[in-house]
């Protein structure tokens, strides 16, 4: 992948180590999700979800910032809107990516020509939150009531027809029986928080080889299990936000942090890949 002149990967990396850091002591991650509101970040005017890396870029911005909404914009397209970014207010950076075709020359000795292929190019641009702007209303968003999220999420689950296994004291998935193990529902002490656990347990379950092969492995060798353990965090959070469910700070997941911000500052494209997995 090809860059500008500053380093976008770096500057991501950063802001995302320094938001892991501030949260380490009460293991409240930059991607921790309430459930009190549509916590996926989406753009005011096309209403569509940002993916990946903005996630947690809009994520970490809004509990450093203390918004309550996940609605954001550029300042043109606020505009549009017929609203007003307030003087002051500073833009979160978000990352698109901008494809352009690249000319492959031949190896030597070969007579064909040239191919051209595909290279993505990291690019800014900045957006506003609907806190940040006057002249918005903001749209009233349902909440769902404490039963219809446990059926929201009994419905999702059961729809994915994962060999669940409940009992014992640990959640875990096992590749060898392609099975997830979870403690008894009535375990929990908020009965939510037995799907943030299984929404973590089943983003490992994406992983096996006949779903999508994910193999952190190869792409981190040693650090591949901790990377594995982060994109499933990751993956729990994107899911709870779509599902309206808090996720809950997990203590036992406390070793991997260290394990996480070592591989996050040795590569500065690691939490790209984390993210999009």
């Amino acid at each position: 992948m090809t860059t500008e002149k500053k380093d976008i990967f770096q500057r991501v990396t950063d802001q995302i180590v320094r938001a892991i850091e501030a949260g380490t002591e009460s293991y409240r991650m930059p991607w921790k999700t309430t459930g009190r509101f549509i916590s996926s970040p989406i753009n005011a005017v096309s209403k569509k979800a940002y993916r990946g890396i903005n996630i947690l870029l809009l994520w970490a911005t809004a509990q450093e910032k203390g918004y309550t909404t996940g609605t954001w914009a550029t300042y043109k397209q606020w505009q549009e809107m017929g609203a007003q970014v307030r003087k002051g207010e500073k833009s979160a950076n978000v990352v698109f990516w901008k494809f352009f075709d690249v000319n492959e020359k031949p190896e030597q000795g070969e007579a064909t020509e040239g191919t051209s292929k595909r290279v993505p190019m990291a690019r800014d641009y900045w957006v506003f939150n609907a806190d940040q702007v006057d002249g918005y209303a903001k749209p009233e968003e349902k909440e769902l009531t404490h039963g219809e999220r446990i059926a929201q999420a009994e419905e999702f689950f059961r729809g994915l027809e994962i060999d669940l296994r409940p009992g014992g004291n640990r959640a875990y998935y096992s590749p060898s029986t392609d099975s997830v193990h979870m403690p008894a529902f009535e375990a929990f002490a908020e009965p939510l928080s037995y799907y943030s656990v299984l929404s973590h347990e089943t983003t490992h379950w994406t992983g096996a080889e006949k779903r999508l092969n994910r193999d952190m492995k190869s792409r981190f060798g040693t650090e591949g299990y901790a990377m594995e353990e982060l994109v499933a965090e990751l993956g729990a959070a994107f899911l709870c936000a779509e599902l309206s469910l808090p996720t809950d700070p997990r203590k036992d997941h406390a070793p991997y942090i260290a394990s996480w911000l070592q591989v996050l500052k040795n590569d500065k494209r690691a939490i790209f890949t984390a993210a999009a997995k």
